[in-house]
């Protein structure tokens, strides 16, 4: 019985030690992958900010034989104002509904 045990000990340390050394090469692929999925996430960011700000100064360019210079650059700029705007109000409601869960949760 007692060699029935201690058997029972050393597959459970096994498997542990087993469990553990599949986590932490789980845990450094996962961080390896991110590494390199952040990289290119801000590679992806950094190149559409490029062309929205090319979009941006063609409008502009556009709109400058019909508004002028000064009324095309106003109209752009007012325009992604009021859409920037939107969207911050949108994403504060977002942030207040998650507040809202989290708060109920503690009550």
């Amino acid at each position: 019985m007692f060699d029935d045990a201690y058997a029972l000990y050393e597959d459970g340390r096994t498997y542990l030690e087993a469990e553990v050394a599949f986590q932490k090469s789980r845990a450094t692929f996962a961080a390896h992958e991110s590494k390199s999925g952040i990289v290119f996430a801000m590679a992806a960011m950094g190149l559409l900010h490029l062309a929205l700000l090319g979009l941006v100064v063609g409008l502009i360019i556009a709109l400058e034989p019909f508004l002028g210079a000064f009324g095309a650059m106003g109209l752009v700029v007012g325009a992604l104002t009021v859409l920037g705007i939107l969207l911050a109000l949108m994403a504060r409601g977002r942030f207040k509904r998650i507040t809202k869960v989290f708060d109920g949760d503690r009550e």
